[in-house]
């Protein structure tokens, strides 16, 4: 697989700021003065309360314990990592950070575009332990630490799949909080549409059901209104869905049709049938020049018409093309690139589009990665399609605002591991020149694609009041507070 082709698998998850002064009333015996004092945390207690294990900075494995997919935040220096070996172990964090004032953020898969899953200085709870699997009437259970690859691995032996993203290090938490498209968003849904009931540990320390008959406010605030916000989830069951045989196809055009590309892909989101998908990758070459491509799936196992529709909305065969049928798991390790990822640096934004861009604005998109391509920084715009079944609100409704969206920009610039000033400078210029580009048609952008100094309310759209309220009662004293939280 090219470098283009695994850019959009990128998806993710929340970021944190530090850690807040832990004080303490102290008076002395047989004294009316009250003496301000300030108590260091007892690490100790808490380590011998943890079945898991906890990290602190300076012992062995403190530092690949904190480290996230991007080693961009490799910097970022949590007080501590537990490393959560059961609920009562991610029960037993919150009631320490609580006790000791300290910022407290879950890690599922670490693949936060702005870091979100760690914090300078407070508490980072990784469920990545938390990862069993089990299946029983078309349904899962999973464990909040399970990554992608290894529940369709799973599934596969029941010829069972999920509608999920694609990279297979990414965890089901923080995907399916925040949303969670694919290749079956049109088909099926969300991720987060598939998810009967929840786990999930609030800011009091009480591990609760979320579902539509228990806590069913907090059940449709955490499908789609992202991690981290109200509390940390520990496991999830999500109804499955067939394994069938997928169609592929994968057609590139030239640079000069780059604008009918995007137009006609635009008409493809509004009016192919729900069974097709497509996206569409706009990539800055090392020559200054575009490369063009969509990769598309039928789920009917054959995508010879979802191709030629696609074709004949832009009004040019592809330059090259090829059509495939792919089993289930060659689908899920062809578009993951394989059964891992390795770690890797990049910046990236996105932008839902509330409708079909006219002419300029596709020009404008077309010119931000251009620029970005003849200024030497890595850039490319990825377009995901919405509609069919993601239009439709699943039962118990879900927090996830963007129902009626034609689809999702992803803004993604490779990094190296550790960038300077200037390359993040450069990255952040062409994210930024993107969102111009399109501020016309932008209804705000996508939670699981975060990103550092936008506006949060951006991201949860007319859900917003809503998910206040929810916030108000299971975290009135915002518990759960960074700068990507709603407070």
């Amino acid at each position: 697989m090219s470098r283009s082709e695994d850019l959009w698998n990128r998806r993710t998850v929340l970021k944190a700021g530090g850690l807040l002064a832990a004080g303490a009333l102290a008076t002395t015996a047989g004294a009316e003065a009250v003496h301000a004092a300030t108590a260091a945390p007892d690490w100790a207690a808490l380590d011998r309360a943890l079945k898991g294990a906890l990290f602190r900075p300076g012992q062995t494995g403190y530092a690949a314990s904190h480290q996230l997919f991007n080693p961009r935040f490799d910097s970022v220096q949590p007080a501590g990592v537990v490393r959560a070996g059961s609920v009562e172990d991610v029960r037993q964090a919150i009631l320490f950070a609580k006790k000791n004032k300290l910022v407290c953020v879950p890690k599922g898969g670490g693949h936060s575009y702005v870091g979100a899953s760690t914090i300078a200085n407070g508490l980072m709870v990784d469920v990545g332990p938390l990862r069993g699997l089990t299946y029983a009437s078309n349904a899962i259970q999973i464990g909040a630490g399970a990554r992608l690859y290894d529940v369709h691995a799973y599934l596969d032996k029941f010829a069972r799949s999920l509608p999920t993203g694609t990279c297979p290090t990414v965890g089901i938490a923080g995907l399916a909080l925040g949303g969670g498209m694919g290749i079956h968003t049109r088909t099926y849904g969300l991720t987060s549409d598939r998810v009967l009931s929840l786990q999930v540990v609030t800011a009091d320390g009480v591990v609760r059901t979320a579902s539509p008959t228990q806590n069913a406010d907090l059940y449709w605030a955490l499908r789609g209104g992202g991690g981290g916000n109200l509390g940390i989830v520990t496991s999830f069951r999500l109804a499955t869905i067939g394994a069938g045989k997928l169609g592929f196809f994968r057609l590139t055009w030239p640079e000069s049709k780059a604008a009918a590309v995007v137009k006609g892909w635009q008409r493809f989101a509004r009016e192919a049938p729900s069974t097709s998908w497509a996206n569409l990758h706009i990539t800055g070459t090392s020559t200054g020049a575009l490369s063009i491509h969509v990769v598309g799936v039928s789920t009917t196992g054959s995508a010879t018409a979802a191709a030629a529709q696609l074709e004949s909305f832009i009004g040019a065969r592809g330059t090259t093309r090829s059509i495939s049928v792919k089993t289930h798991m060659q689908a899920v390790t062809y578009l993951g690139g394989g059964t891992t990822s390795p770690r890797q640096g990049w910046l990236a934004g996105s932008d839902v589009l509330r409708g079909p861009m006219d002419a300029a604005t596709i020009n404008g998109l077309l010119g931000a990665v251009k620029a970005a391509a003849r200024a030497k920084v890595a850039a490319s715009a990825i377009l995901d399609p919405l509609g069919g079944q993601a239009a439709k609100q699943p039962p118990g409704g879900s927090a996830w605002p963007w129902r009626s969206a034609l689809g999702v920009i992803q803004w993604y610039s490779g990094l190296p591991a550790h960038p300077t000033t200037a390359q993040l400078r450069a990255a952040q210029g062409f994210v930024t020149n993107g969102h111009h580009a399109v501020t016309k048609f932008s209804a705000g952008g996508y939670i699981n694609y975060l990103e550092a100094g936008r506006s949060n309310p951006s991201y949860y759209g007319g859900s917003l009041t809503r998910l206040h309220a929810i916030k108000q009662k299971y975290d009135p004293t915002n518990f759960f507070h960074a700068p990507y939280t709603f407070a």
